[in-house]
């Protein structure tokens, strides 16, 4: 269908919203009003920019990618960001972007053009939202919309919003829960609408001692898989019928889409049944974790993997240019580092998280709820030796996260087996060193990391067997040379940290392992104060934040979107107030190498840094091609007021040599700012608070901290990249 957007005239919304810029904007309402062409109008905005950043030679330099990286952003004015922000719209106008989000429709990036048919001929098509955000850029030109970093009184008073689930309140409110729960399933399973298994009552016992008997069973993480939610109605049931109508139509429909339904009955326990004053929208982003967005049904059967990296073809390198053994159990983006899913329940997860970067493979059916049907089978063992021998000849290789799934999904008997099976590799690897020179010794394997999101979902999986595996290999393992033990966890929010988590990861900081969190910033958990609340209280518990992740993905995700300028916000005006000078980062990462004292030794930084937590977290996006970052510039905006962002690697990372044929990634981001501030609203919040979000055009990756780095080899290593096929 022929589409004329000169011709679509603009809504009584939009020709209102660009009176009003204006009545702000004297003389970009004069240039238009003179202008006799679009191109004379184009040309008085453009130097009106370079007026503004002519007089700061570091804005200069950053416009034309002369210099770049944090040093030099910091050197940047609020109105030299506006300024380069103009700059790059006219650079960029004209150019069209495909939008995987709309089907791969292609999107028009043309502002200004925009902005000439409105004012001329009141056409155009612009949305209201698109007119919203050219309103506060020009503020920002102007100085209208100042950038007032909050002081650490104020960021501590957002954080101060926010319950954790170790209050004691809090704590008590759930302990109600747990035992509407327990009760609800005890009658289930006496009424026998249950399957049959080894959680059963035994003959002739009383209804009390049957609910005794089903509050003994909570402690066992077995239970909570065995009677794991798959339903919407029983969902409802377990939370006193407190969804609403919408909700519950919500859910049903995506039950009869086939969407994996599975959320245990300790996580249920988390979910408020009512909106206290104490506790009024703090459990939004666990809730929003686990009840699935219209977004994300609709998509759902047309979900498209967004690392290209996932998309492999048996034989062929991936996006990033890896020969793999498997294309379903070993996925790798850098030359350090190879994520390994293993053919066991770690293909599964104690619940499923809406913004799943796997659920494109929950979609397909590779991840997936059928516990029983995912025992280890007698070729398991034959392709595991397979899968590790990968790691063993592999010259960069150093660095394995068995993930999944979630890697504490499987049974100690398997993962102990896994386990053995690495230390096999290891002690392989390093004994095949001593016969290579120097300057040709392959990388041995100096870190072992479990991705799980058990801690949070189901704390009751480790148990003083998992806790005793895990310590007897961190001995034999450290004497092979592995330096660094990881479990790598995913805490969405500080009401999961629970005295149950707490107690988890107590244990596991016993055995020696280290505990990093990853974040992903939804709608939710985006709101003032709450990651650095997050930040806090893992602290407490001995967690050190590791990421913080943008939400990624198409349309599927675009309800728990949150736009990349409010995690340059969160980044720049709330998680500052945790920044660790030099003098003690080497005091943390002394930490590392006694993670048995990691809680005492966090509180003795934080109270001589004398800051409420350590930001030790890196805000960042999973990009749609190779590697994470958070450098981009806004280089456009559509009609709709959605801006697209031109992001560039991480130089400061080593990635595969594919990155140079690359070049800058293109995201058209899927929610427009105004959209997300409405979002916010709906949340209860004061958008007034998140204004200067609209400035924030530029993001610049922070740098990883030292904690995080491997350790240096005492030999030196070949140059030699192996399993890699670049086409030219």
């Amino acid at each position: 269908m022929p589409y004329y957007p000169e011709k679509i005239a603009l809504s009584a919304k939009s020709a209102q919203l660009l009176r009003r810029l204006f009545r702000d904007n004297p003389k970009l309402h004069m240039i238009y009003e003179q202008s006799a062409t679009e191109a004379q109008a184009a040309e008085a905005i453009r130097e009106w920019g370079w007026e503004v950043i002519e007089d700061n030679a570091d804005a200069v330099a950053y416009y034309k990618r002369e210099k770049s990286g944090p040093e030099i952003y910091r050197r940047l004015r609020w109105k030299d960001i506006a300024a380069i922000r103009i700059l790059d719209y006219f650079d960029y106008a004209g150019r069209e972007f495909e939008n995987p989000y709309r089907g791969g429709e292609k999107m028009l990036n043309n502002p200004f053009n925009f902005l000439w048919l409105a004012a001329k001929k009141g056409t155009g098509g612009s949305k209201p939202l698109f007119f919203q955000d050219m309103i506060w850029l020009f503020r920002q030109l102007t100085g209208q919309l100042p950038q007032s970093i909050p002081d650490r009184e104020t960021v501590t008073g957002w954080m101060q919003r926010w319950r954790h689930g170790i209050e004691p309140e809090i704590v008590k409110e759930r302990e109600i829960n747990k035992e509407r729960i327990i009760k609800i399933l005890a009658g289930r399973i006496e009424d026998c609408e249950t399957e049959p298994g080894s959680f059963l009552f035994e003959a002739g016992i009383s209804k009390e001692e049957k609910i005794s008997k089903v509050r003994e069973w909570w402690d066992d993480h077995r239970f909570h898989l065995r009677f794991a939610v798959r339903s919407p109605a029983l969902l409802n049931e377990l939370l006193d019928y407190s969804l609403d109508v919408d909700t519950l139509k919500l859910l049903e429909k995506a039950e009869k889409k086939g969407i994996p339904f599975f959320i245990n009955p300790y996580y249920i326990s988390l979910l408020s049944i009512s909106s206290s004053g104490f506790n009024a929208g703090a459990d939004l982003a666990i809730r929003h974790y686990v009840l699935y967005s219209k977004s994300l049904i609709d998509q759902f059967g047309n979900i498209e993997a967004w690392e290209k990296e996932d998309k492999v073809e048996e034989g062929k390198p991936n996006a990033a240019g890896w020969l793999l053994p498997s294309h379903h159990n070993v996925h790798r983006r850098y030359p350090e580092v190879a994520i390994m899913i293993p053919d066991t329940m770690g293909r599964a997860c104690g619940g499923l998280c809406v913004s799943c970067q796997r659920m494109y493979d929950f979609q397909r059916g590779n991840l997936n709820f059928n516990l029983d049907k995912l025992k280890p089978d007698e070729t398991w063992d034959e392709k595991l030796r397979r899968l590790l021998d990968y790691y063993e000849k592999d010259t960069q290789l150093r660095d394995i996260l068995i993930t999944g799934g979630d890697a504490l999904m499987s049974r100690d008997k398997s993962l102990e087996k896994i386990l053995d099976e690495v230390y096999g590799m290891v002690l392989r690897k390093k004994e095949a060193n001593k016969i290579r020179p120097e300057g040709k010794k392959y990388a041995e394997i100096l870190r072992i990391r479990l991705g799980t999101r058990l801690l949070a979902y189901l704390p009751q999986r480790v148990t003083p067997g998992l806790i005793k595996i895990l310590s007897q290999f961190r001995e034999k393992a450290s004497a092979a040379g592995v330096r660094q033990f990881v479990i790598q966890t995913h805490f969405q929010s500080p009401m999961e940290v629970t005295p149950e988590s707490r107690l988890a990861v107590r244990g596991l900081i016993s055995a020696g392992w280290t505990i990093n969190n990853q974040l992903v910033f939804t709608s939710a958990a985006s709101r003032r104060g709450h990651t650095a609340m997050l930040r806090k209280v893992l602290n407490d518990i001995g967690v050190i934040t590791y990421y913080t992740f943008s939400v990624k993905g198409f349309m599927e995700n675009t309800f728990n979107y949150a736009t990349n300028a409010r995690a340059v916000q969160e980044q720049t005006e709330e998680k500052y107030i945790g920044e660790i000078s030099g003098q003690y980062r080497s005091m943390l990462r002394n930490s590392a190498l006694e993670p048995e004292r990691m809680v005492e030794n966090i509180a003795e930084l934080r109270r001589k840094a004398n800051i409420p937590f350590l930001a030790t977290d890196r805000n960042v996006i999973n990009l749609p091609a190779v590697g994470k970052s958070m450098t981009f510039r806004t280089i456009g905006i559509t009609r709709w007021g959605r801006r697209i962002l031109e992001f560039d690697h991480d130089h400061k990372r080593w990635h595969s040599p594919i990155i140079n044929q690359l070049g800058k990634i293109i995201i058209v981001e899927n929610k427009p700012i105004g959209e997300y501030l409405n979002q916010l609203e709906d949340m209860g919040e004061d958008t007034r608070e998140y204004q200067s979000i609209w400035g924030y055009s530029i993001g610049e990756t922070e740098p990883r901290f030292p904690i995080f780095e491997y350790p240096e080899y005492d030999y030196s290593l070949t140059k030699e990249i192996s399993n890699l096929e670049l086409n030219e």
